[in-house]
């Protein structure tokens, strides 16, 4: 989530953990986890790369079904974002008996049952957490819930290959009540049983460049645990510009290095930044910012660089120098924020009697809120889709909250 607002709850987790660093107090771990590990031909400079990504088939956000019943022009326009990897966010709305369950069968959905699939996921577990994180701890049962949920999960992926970011906004641990440390320990222990996987790569996200300082990024990662991770993740929640972010990237990752934790490297999420901008900069309502009308409009929201480990590719438009910092130190562009208009809540399909997803609160007037989804012409794709606010856990969807044809059009710009 943005800082200081409510976010569409979102899906998926990155993880990608190469040889972790070494830390002062406490000791480093061994060997991360690396996604690409054994593969023949695979890079072994990124555990990303080499491998292929796969994607969501099932009902939960909709989208593959509303592909896979489109024809014509609305089809090829679906496919950009049906067809491309993302991650799907995981929580407390499922139950921590729940989790295993839940880690296997959506990796199985993205796999296919192929081991050699990289599934990508984000784990969005602490609770308290965001805005309510600034007044309240979490109790002795919210702290065992949490490990247990984790180990739960962990046991799900399994051997899998996984890209998995670790709790989105992180830096909301800035605000805890007294400054204590305590949700970053939480992270901590998250980071150390996934870098235990074989296969799982580990990203931990420390917000974007609008949102913290560096300093700031540093000392979250540090007490998060990134000792054990292959890195961070950046811009998972704003709408920054992919050259901003990797500058950012390397003047966190430095200083990292100067508190001895070196060699982190670390993922962007484009799925929202085709038209990048700054979070204070948005004139009206950041937590949901204006889908771009076309092409040539700017503080908008819009679909970026597709998911690729292809970091230095020349149709990204970076300067040199910022090609330079992607060529060393950044893993992949990743859609972790699902991009404009869309969301990975789950379904009712998949909500309570699945994954204990809590009844609907109809005092909370944020549960749902529609939201539209552009294509490139003002004849091309009617879809409609829903976004849940900071609350989104509280909210399974509505019956008819799902992506359907002729209602609403607006465009969709991928980048």
């Amino acid at each position: 989530m943005r800082a200081g607002r409510g976010q569409p709850a979102r899906a998926l987790v990155l993880i990608l953990v190469v040889w972790a660093g070494v830390c002062a107090s406490p000791p480093s771990s061994a060997l991360a986890g690396i996604a690409n590990a054994g593969l023949s031909g695979a890079p072994a400079g990124d555990p990303l790369a080499g491998l292929r990504w796969g994607f969501y088939t099932g009902p939960i956000d909709g989208v593959w079904d509303a592909y896979a019943a489109a024809r014509g022009r609305q089809r090829r326009l679906l496919a950009k974002i049906a067809l491309r990897p993302s991650a799907y966010w995981f929580g407390d709305w499922y139950r921590d008996s729940l989790a295993q369950r839940a880690a296997i069968d959506y990796i199985a959905n993205v796999t296919g049952g192929r081991p050699n699939v990289l599934a990508q996921v984000a784990v969005f577990r602490l609770d308290p957490w965001e805005q309510a994180a600034c007044s309240q701890l979490p109790g002795a049962a919210a702290q065992a819930s949490y490990e247990t949920w984790i180990d739960n999960f962990a046991a799900g992926i399994g051997a899998s290959r996984v890209a998995l970011i670790l709790q989105p906004d992180l830096p909301f641990a800035l605000c805890s009540p007294g400054h204590s440390l305590l949700p970053l320990q939480l992270v901590a222990y998250a980071a150390k049983v996934f870098d235990a996987l074989p296969h799982t790569t580990v990203y931990i996200d420390v917000g974007a460049a609008d949102w913290p300082t560096v300093g700031q990024a540093a000392w979250l990662l540090e007490h998060a645990g990134v000792r054990y991770a292959r890195g961070f993740a950046l811009n998972d929640t704003h709408f920054d510009s992919t050259g901003n972010e990797l500058m950012f990237g390397a003047r966190v990752s430095r200083a990292l290095g100067a508190g001895h934790v070196p060699h982190r490297h670390f993922v962007i999420n484009t799925a929202e930044n085709g038209s990048p901008f700054l979070y204070y900069k948005y004139r009206g309502n950041p937590d949901n910012p204006a889908i771009c009308p076309h092409r040539l409009f700017a503080i908008c929201e819009t679909l970026g660089i597709p998911p690729t480990w292809h970091v230095t590719d020349a149709r990204w438009h970076l300067s040199t120098r910022q090609r330079a910092v992607a060529a060393r130190l950044a893993d992949a562009y990743l859609w972790i924020g699902l991009g404009p208009g869309l969301t990975a809540a789950p379904t009712r399909s998949t909500s309570s009697a699945r994954s204990g997803w809590p009844a609907p609160r109809p005092s909370d007037p944020e549960c749902p809120v529609p939201r539209r989804v552009q294509s490139e012409d003002v004849r091309s794709i009617r879809c409609e889709s829903c976004v849940y606010s900071q609350r989104s856990r509280l909210c399974p969807p509505s019956p008819g909250c799902r992506w359907t044809a002729l209602r609403r059009c607006v465009r969709i710009r991928t980048g």
